[in-house]
């Protein structure tokens, strides 16, 4: 007899400072694993499988990650007092918004139309200690404003290889950024943060590894005088040979929404 399988969405929420990221790793925390974790328990022997809309890097954190979760046999009759359940078993640093049914003809990772990170961070001095899961720390002093001109370069369609790590033969390394965009930080608040934090905001529909943090990086180089604007443009030519020095921290980065065609939650 085939057994009958139920697909739903999971929109949560996650702090990923202690986590080595999204995705299920052998002898790591991760987002994945204490998920499983956690369903395994509240689901009492059921079986069970869950598939993300994306992979966050360690200490990434989200403020709208969404899952699919395939549940076989039966199906979930109490959605409110799932989620409630759900919430009261994770740890403080994970909690879920809300569920939803769909069907098996939806594929969270194709049907995925638009993601938005933002990348946080301030400069120039070092922050209070309880700013790191939150704000990456630049020690040095910024150029801000050539900064926020060299983000609007990176909007259209680019060919952004050198602004991944580990390049597969076959990744398409044409991408196109909907909206890049620097201003001051008004997503995040503490009484601990500095007076001005900033926010890079970048729209797409998918982005490569290490993309967003090295796009980042490229904008703290300029910053800092060690790029320019020109340096900028020439390295999203399909010809560009520039090697980029450095990584942004994953800390400052966090996927800020994620919407499907077709399907709301």
């Amino acid at each position: 007899m085939q057994v009958v399988r139920y697909c739903y969405l999971v929109r949560l929420q996650y702090l990923g400072f202690r986590y080595s990221g999204w995705q299920k790793q052998p002898g790591q925390k991760t987002v994945e694993t204490m998920l499983s974790k956690t369903l395994k328990f509240i689901l009492e022997g059921q079986k069970f499988k869950i598939l993300g809309a994306g992979r966050t890097d360690a200490k990434v954190s989200a403020l709208s990650m969404v899952f699919e979760l395939f549940i076989d046999g039966e199906p979930l009759t109490d959605m409110d007092g799932f989620l409630q359940l759900f919430n009261e078993n994770l740890p403080p640093d994970i909690r879920v918004l809300n569920i939803m049914e769909t069907n098996s003809s939806f594929n969270i990772i194709q049907d995925a139309k638009v993601k938005e990170y933002v990348y946080l961070f301030s400069h120039g001095e070092k922050n209070n200690p309880f700013c790191a899961p939150f704000l990456a720390n630049i020690l040095n002093k910024l150029d801000v404003d050539l900064m926020r001109k060299g983000a609007e370069l990176f909007e259209g369609t680019h060919n952004f290889k050198i602004y991944t790590a580990r390049l597969q033969e076959n990744t398409k390394t044409e991408r196109t950024i909907i909206s890049c965009e620097l201003k001051e930080n008004e997503l995040l608040k503490a009484n601990f943060f500095p007076k001005k934090s900033y926010a890079l905001h970048v729209s797409g529909k998918g982005f490569m590894r290490y993309q967003i943090r090295m796009m980042m990086g490229a904008l703290i180089q300029l910053g800092k005088g060690e790029l320019s604007l020109a340096d900028i443009q020439d390295s999203l030519k399909p010809e560009s040979t520039m090697k980029l020095t450095y990584v942004a921290p994953g800390s400052g980065l966090l996927l800020h929404d994620l919407h499907f065609k077709n399907q709301e939650i």
